[in-house]
C-alpha cells in the first residue's frame, strides 16, 4: 500500500494552510508555488478537500483557501481519506467473503490488526501535532 501523490500533496497543502494566520487566505497559485505542486493538480485537490469540509475556498481578487476547522480537529486520516477514500490494506479487511479461505485464513487477522493500527495512528495525528513536530525540527 502506498499513499497517492495526490494525498501527499493534499497533506502538504493543509500543512501550508495550517501555518497561515487565521484571517489569511493565500491564493492557490501561491500554495502551488511554495509546496511544489502543479497548479492544475492543486485545483482538483483543493476542490476535493472543500467538498469534504476540510478547507474553505473563495474566488476573486481577494480569494484564496483556508482551513475549515482548527488544526487540532483535522487529522492526517481525514486528509488521506478525503483524497484516496477508505484505507484498506487488503480487500478482505473490507469483506471476508472476497478471500477464498474465508474465516480459516491465517493472514486475515494480521491484515485487520495492521490496518486498525495504521488507521488509529493517522486518526490520532492532527495538523496541530504535525506543526509541533515541525517546530521541534527547526530547533
Amino acid at each position: 500500500m502506498q499513499i497517492t501523490r495526490q494525498a501527499d500533496y493534499a497533506l502538504r497543502t493543509m500543512l501550508f494552510l495550517a501555518r497561515q494566520k487565521p484571517d489569511h487566505q493565500p491564493p492557490t497559485r501561491k500554495v502551488a508555488e511554495e509546496m511544489l505542486i502543479p497548479t492544475s493538480f492543486l485545483a482538483k485537490i483543493v476542490s476535493q478537500l472543500a467538498v469534504t469540509g476540510l478547507n474553505n475556498t473563495a474566488r476573486g481578487a481577494r480569494g484564496g483557501i483556508s482551513l475549515a476547522k482548527p488544526t487540532n480537529l483535522i487529522s492526517v486520516y481525514d486528509v488521506v481519506v478525503a483524497i484516496d477514500g477508505p484505507i484498506h490494506l487488503n480487500e478482505c479487511t473490507q469483506d471476508i467473503c472476497t478471500c477464498p479461505f474465508g474465516d480459516t485464513c491465517p493472514v486475515h487477522e494480521v491484515w485487520c490488526e495492521a490496518e486498525a493500527l495504521l488507521v488509529a495512528k493517522l486518526m490520532k495525528t492532527t495538523l496541530a501535532e504535525l506543526l509541533e513536530r515541525e517546530e521541534k525540527h527547526k530547533k
